[in-house]
């Protein structure tokens, strides 16, 4: 069938967005019926003047919320006796860039912490997932351990101290819902409403909005080509309650949290009596140099509180993270995570327990730093190719995505929202200052672009910013 509708350039949706939101109004309008097939990708792509890719995203958004259905070489159906309780929003929501509005394969390009999905071991997943599953007793059908399985919490621990060189028994070690979930038990046991609480400039958006939900004044602290500027958080709120630091790979900009800030930023701790919250996000993944110890590691007074998450390592669907907290808060934690969420799946616990002690999770590691190296070093290479001096590339030593500045440019939430248009999902830089200005920039992951889609994708950027 022909679908009968054009797109506003001139609209704030990206145009994916516009796509869903015409298909879904002429369903709920009786305009297209149920069983009818729609016009495939590349066709409407063609009518449209837009990337297939765009198209793609939009019928993944439609599949995910039930009103189409994808059948392969059949194409894509408009969903049976469920089209008729499907409802046409005045503005589509904009999901941009959740997993609901991701292509068929799972990813958008240039997403930041979105791991190598094509890269990912499944078979041996899905093997250790029913070996697993056929194990399980009447026993393991009751209640969780709300701090997680005792084997879990033991090869975590045995990892990091190999790992990140840090001691700690397997009783500080809590299995949380990712790092949103260990940031949720922090806030929930450290912060009360209205304590002040340090956090990097530019930083990780939902750990602001996190902490600003538990009533926290966040207080932003500059970062600087050494990280945190430690004497100017202590001037700015000498008494906050928590500070929250990414030591390893600074989100967004990469640097490292030199060692005499480290040193001045546990002193300020144990002086102060605050606490002082490690988000390791990925520092398995250095690419110049031997891997930088964990902040972790350093402490000997017990001041810090070490998050790490799987989605990064393995994938982000899997929700697990852990957390390690000082002994004499190991009573209040597992008490908070008691309430808040009960613990967490046992099933996947133990297959990625098993993943970890049967070696495979070091070697996941190994592989995906060598494959991630050629990935970063063919994307900056095709941007220095398609763009040439119009484009600055700044390639930190380890992480998952670049920064690319364009001097000269426009804002780069223009920029932003105009790869969005095109199916690209960077992220603006000035998107996650707060107070201090850092420059303009996009945020590339490159962790999902494979080599052979480098200067294609490259090209669809470049003409989106033209």
């Amino acid at each position: 069938m022909t679908l009968n509708f054009s797109l506003d350039p001139a609209e704030k949706d990206p145009l994916f967005l516009q796509i869903a939101a015409r298909v879904r109004s002429a369903i709920a309008a009786g305009q297209i019926a149920p069983g009818a097939r729609l016009p495939s990708s590349r066709a409407l792509a063609a009518q449209l003047a837009v990337a297939r890719g765009t198209v793609d995203a939009a019928y993944a958004l439609l599949a995910g919320e039930g009103a189409v259905v994808t059948r392969g070489s059949l194409g894509t159906i408009v969903a049976g006796q469920q089209a008729h309780r499907i409802e046409a929003p005045e503005q589509a929501p904009f999901l941009f860039p959740s997993a609901a509005s991701a292509p068929a394969e799972g990813r958008l390009p240039f997403r930041m912490g979105l791991p190598a999905l094509d890269a990912f071991p499944r078979k041996l997943w899905c093997t250790l997932t029913i070996r697993a599953a056929r194990t399980i007793q009447p026993a393991h059908l009751g209640e969780v351990d709300p701090a997680g399985t005792p084997e879990l919490r033991q090869a975590v621990a045995t990892y990091l101290a190999v790992a990140r060189g840090i001691r700690c028994s397997a009783e500080q070690v809590l299995i949380t819902g990712g790092f949103q979930g260990a940031l949720a038990l922090i806030r929930s046991v450290l912060v009360r409403p209205g304590d002040p609480v340090w956090m990097e400039d530019p930083g990780y958006q939902m750990t602001r909005q996190a902490l600003e939900t538990a009533g926290a004044r966040v207080v932003p602290v500059r970062v600087d080509q050494n990280g945190l500027r430690v004497a100017a958080g202590i001037t700015a709120a000498p008494k906050a309650k928590l500070a929250v630091v990414t030591p390893t790979h600074q989100c967004p900009t990469g640097v490292a949290l030199s060692l005499p800030r480290r040193l001045e930023l546990l002193a300020w701790a144990a002086e102060a009596n605050s606490w002082v919250v490690e988000d390791d996000y990925d520092s398995e993944f250095r690419y110049l140099g031997r891997l930088l110890p964990s902040l972790k590691s350093l402490d000997r007074g017990q001041r810090v509180l070490y998050a790490g998450s799987f989605s990064k390592v393995l994938f982000p669907a899997l929700r697990l993270g852990y957390l390690v907290v000082p002994p004499e808060l190991r009573t209040a934690f597992l008490r908070a995570s008691r309430l808040l969420t009960c613990g967490q799946p046992e099933l996947e616990q133990n297959v990625v327990a098993a993943f970890m002690r049967n070696g495979h999770f070091a070697r996941h590691i190994r592989r995906m730093r060598i494959l991630y190296a050629e990935r970063r070093r063919s994307l900056a290479a095709a941007l220095e190719t398609g763009f040439g001096k119009r484009a600055v590339v700044e390639m930190a030593s380890g992480g998952m995505h670049l920064l690319v500045r364009f001097p000269g440019a426009a804002d780069d939430s223009v920029l932003a929202k105009g790869a969005a248009q095109m199916g690209l999902a960077p992220t603006a830089l000035s998107s996650m200052t707060m107070a201090h200005d850092c420059g303009q920039g996009l945020l590339l992951g490159f962790t999902n672009v494979a080599e052979s889609e480098a200067e294609a994708l490259v090209s669809r950027l470049s003409a989106a910013i033209d």
